[in-house]
């Protein structure tokens, strides 16, 4: 996991992408969140997306 982070981020520097990986980290993160939450905090989040 660590060596796909590592080239994923290295690709994002080569192609001048870098303003990709803050925007990627936060639909992680969300994702994330939306499936550790109990079903009933769910739709809550629903509106994030």
């Amino acid at each position: 996991m660590i060596d796909f982070l590592r080239d994923f981020f290295a690709f994002l520097r080569e192609h001048k992408k870098l303003w990709l990986a803050p925007v990627l980290i936060l639909l992680f993160l969300l994702v994330g969140l939306l499936l550790v939450t109990p079903a009933a905090l769910s739709p809550f989040l629903y509106p994030f997306f």
